[in-house]
């Protein structure tokens, strides 16, 4: 042991108290007595590192970690130090650095549980799960009766892709189980345990398992919709059919369940539409009620049998006045002749009920007046669909003039006039549907973001603010509840506008929403052992390692990426070309451009001094309440790299989603710019791979080779690679 460290009785027993003090969070109580201890002896490490940690907790953070970092340099061989050090980095959030401290403390007491167990958590965050296996199986050697260890390391083994050991692991801690769990945890175990056991593959273990633990589990429909899904891959068709009709009787709603009873039964393919549209009729006219079959039975009718019962399913919705009929249909739609019997049915519709107020064209039966409106509507849909927009607007305009008081309407109509290009029309026209009825969140949203489109930012502000919290601003709230789509149509509001500091103040804000939902998930991983909530917890790690891919993320990258290069584009202060000029001219130009540079930087400096002057305001007003210190986004304007900024947001997308064309163009807008040539090739080259005849592949490509030209001569190695890759995308 180090000579410095150890403490005389009183002391010691003194800092054992500091340790307890920081487990029963007496922050300010333990700081004292650390401070009793640090008069005597100022060189104590491990003193210094708990004072440290309580200063850090305090809200002293830079004093607590100049307290820590002392500690470690007059103990550096103490766990304690290092440990401590540890936290404070997790605390930050900085989990690399974290992982690194929790190394070291290992080094010098590699059986401390707390410091085990702290690694075990930084690791699964990381997603460093060869090591976590090694750490969780330490913990379970050094204390086999907790039962939170096994689970974890269970779920080490299945996360490295080795699901057969965590089944022999949870076997062997279900053996060790003195006393049972409650019911729903227990439940949980072994459905976990039992989901381990398919993902080996062995179906037939896995039935086995599940018929045994049948008593015990409470999710009784997962258990049977496990048993039904074994029963298929195990070949046992009849009894397979029995488990995914029960399913269907107790909820017929759910269409996984008909789609598997199709392929159970060996139907759903094309070469046997009539067989299945035959087992489809039968399961309808017990389940009349079921959109889900529904569904299904027109997706495999053809000809006069789906036009008969198309016609069915439209004359009940218009009937009824279902508003998302179209939404419906529309999936029929990649079906050239169902597309055209639904059109020319909806057409007749509304030409008979123009003139006689029936579907049939027959005086005896009349229609709803209702009928007509929504024929009208659907016809606008269909019309927009395909973008001949002066008849969907005819037909619009005919539904308001029919009943003025409908809100969906009024949307449809500043949907064509959005797709007409006309954002302005279209903003108001969705403003006069929102004033139909204030209490409608859905229309106040949709309301908002035409305005956004239409580049109205602060009256889209106040809009949405309507349905926000009142004691703050509406953005704020908006911030605060991660509202993605606001703030990223807000971004290219700002975008078209050219102010590119807000608008990458709004995307950074969308980047840090995805921080956030990798930070939160730290919680779980100790939560959900606990509560042994093994299932989900996996499928949310899972989900977590694909987030990145999201469309709200890919979106703000797009626009983030589109505002640095933005302002990587832009021409230097000063700058011109004198190309064609005289020597006059030329001093002419140049003292044009300093005045205005001069007169740009006063009232940047202007804006500046304001902004500064209602920050001090609004701190002023209330002390307590967070000011953001850079409204106008001006730290990303000023930025002294663009490109490396913009890479960020792309370098994510490469992971996750590298299936995306828009992966690879932004990449290739990037590297050209950077010079960085192989890395710009190969994201033509992956862009022609996923789709041979993208426009973006000339283009890109043309200009690729003009500015290698330009370059001068290569790295032979560099050379050698292009000219290899090159005629591989020309041939492509």
């Amino acid at each position: 042991m180090n000579a410095k460290r150890e403490l005389p009785p009183k002391e010691s027993a003194v800092f054992k108290n500091i340790l307890k003090n920081y487990e029963l969070r007496q922050y300010k109580k333990g700081l004292k007595l650390a401070d009793s201890i640090l008069k005597k002896f100022p060189e104590h490490g491990e003193t210094l590192a708990m004072k440290g940690l309580f200063l850090n907790n305090l809200d002293k953070k830079e004093e607590g970690y100049d307290h820590v970092k002392k500690g470690i340099r007059h103990d550096i061989t103490s766990h304690i130090c290092w440990h401590v050090y540890g936290l404070l980095h997790r605390a930050d959030k900085n989990y690399e650095e974290a992982a690194k401290c929790y190394t070291q403390a290992l080094k010098f007491n590699k059986n401390d549980i707390q410091i085990l167990r702290d690694f075990a958590l930084m690791q699964t965050q990381l997603r460093q799960y060869d090591g976590l296996v090694e750490t969780r199986s330490q913990l379970v050697q050094l204390q086999p009766s907790n039962p939170t260890f096994w689970l974890g390391l269970a779920i080490a083994y299945q996360m490295v892709g080795k699901p057969e050991t965590g089944v022999k692991i949870l076997e062997s801690h279900e053996e060790s189980l003195k006393t049972t769990p409650p019911a729903f945890e227990y439940s949980e175990l072994l459905m976990y345990h039992n989901s381990l056991l398919e993902e080996t593959g062995d179906f037939k273990a896995a039935l086995e398992h599940l018929n045994k633990i049948e008593p015990k589990v409470t999710d009784k429909r997962t258990l049977k919709e496990k048993r039904a899904f074994y029963l298929f891959r195990l070949g046992q068709l009849d009894e397979a059919e029995s488990g995914y009709r029960l399913l269907i009787s107790e909820n017929p709603f759910n269409g996984r369940y008909i789609e598997r009873l199709l392929e159970v039964k060996g139907l759903g393919q094309a070469d046997k539409k009539a067989e299945t549209s035959e087992l489809l009729t039968e399961l309808f006219a017990q389940y009349p009620r079921s959109k889900a079959i529904e569904d299904l039975v027109l997706r495999y009718a053809e000809g006069e049998s789906f036009k008969t019962k198309v016609a069915a399913t439209l004359q009940s919705a218009l009937r009824k006045g279902v508003p998302s009929l179209f939404n419906s249909m529309k999936k029929f739609y990649g079906d050239e002749s169902k597309q055209k019997i639904i059109a020319d049915l909806v057409i007749d519709y509304g030409k008979s009920l123009e003139a006689c107020g029936s579907f049939t064209g027959s005086e005896d039966t009349k229609e709803p007046a209702t009928a007509l409106l929504w024929t009208l509507y659907y016809l606008a849909q269909h019309y927009d669909y395909h973008r001949q927009l002066d008849q969907a607007l005819e037909h619009i305009n005919k539904a308001i003039e029919h009943t003025p008081t409908v809100v969906e309407l009024y949307m449809t109509k500043g949907r064509i006039l959005k797709h007409a290009g006309k954002f302005e029309e279209a903003a108001q026209v969705m403003d006069e549907g929102r004033k139909l009825d204030l209490q409608d969140r859905f229309i106040n949203s949709k309301c908002a973001k035409y305005m956004l489109r239409a580049s109205h930012i602060e009256e889209a502000e106040k809009t949405i603010g309507l349905f926000t919290r009142k004691d703050v601003a509406p953005l704020q709230d908006l911030l605060d509840m991660q509202c993605q789509w606001f703030v990223t149509e807000e971004g290219f509001a700002y975008m078209r506008k050219k102010n590119y500091g807000k608008a990458l103040k709004r995307f950074h804000a969308i980047e840090k929403f995805y921080n956030d939902f990798y930070d939160d998930q730290f919680d779980f991983h100790t939560y959900c052992l606990r509560k042994t909530t093994l299932r989900a917890y996996v499928d949310m790690l899972r989900f977590e390692d694909r987030l990145r891919a999201h469309p709200f993320y890919l979106k703000a990258a797009k626009g983030a990426v589109e505002a640095y290069l933005a302002i990587a584009d832009q021409p230097k202060d000063g700058s011109f070309d004198p190309t064609g000029m005289t020597e006059t001219e030329v001093k002419k130009a140049k003292s044009k451009a300093r005045k205005a540079e001069l007169k740009a930087q006063k009232e940047n400096e202007a804006r500046k001094a304001l902004i500064k002057e209602e920050i001090a305001k609004q701190q002023k007003a209330d002390p307590k309440k967070p000011v953001d210190q850079d409204p106008e986004g001006d730290k990303y304007l000023e930025t002294g790299h663009p490109l490396d900024d913009a890479l960020q947001f792309v370098k994510p997308l490469e992971q996750l989603a590298p299936s995306l064309i828009d992966t690879h163009t932004l990449g290739f807008e990037i590297y050209i710019r950077q010079k960085k040539w192989l890395l710009a090739l190969t994201a033509i080259l992956k862009t022609s791979q996923i789709d041979a005849s993208h426009s973006s592949i000339k283009t890109n490509l043309d200009r690729f080779q003009k500015q290698v030209s330009a370059a001068g001569p290569l790295d032979p190695t560099v050379q050698k690679v292009i000219d290899e890759q090159l005629p591989k995308i020309k041939q492509a």
